[in-house]
């Protein structure tokens, strides 16, 4: 009786557990951040100045933040793309992104030092 009623008490006490996750599961893996900055890197080695903002979004990708403004006759667009970890925390931020700059349709440059001169 007593080991009937273990047998009973373990099956229902027993669950499964179901990881429906959050949208960054394999941040500490190839799959997540590091993936994406790595690529991004290698990307930014094959932009030539003088490119078009569609031609940069084609092979950048989409951009994970990004500004624009008018001065004058002068259209700026900086796109950031992830390129370095700066926090653990498995969100992205500006200071871990490097800054493409597109002025009148045409890359101008890219890095600290382009953004500082736009």
């Amino acid at each position: 009786m007593g080991l009937a009623f273990i047998s009973l008490a373990s099956l229902s006490l027993s669950g499964c557990v179901l990881n429906i996750g959050d949208g960054e599961s394999d941040w500490n893996g190839q799959d997540g951040w590091e993936a994406k900055q790595n690529v991004n890197r290698a990307n930014l080695s094959k932009l030539s100045l003088g490119m078009s903002r569609d031609q940069v979004a084609i092979l950048m990708g989409t951009a994970d933040f990004n500004e624009a403004y008018m001065e004058k006759d002068k259209q700026v667009h900086v796109l950031f793309y992830r390129t370095q970890r700066t926090n653990g925390d498995g969100k992205t931020t500006k200071d871990e992104c490097t800054p493409v700059v597109i002025s009148n349709n045409a890359l101008v440059g890219w890095g600290s030092m382009a953004y500082k001169n736009i």
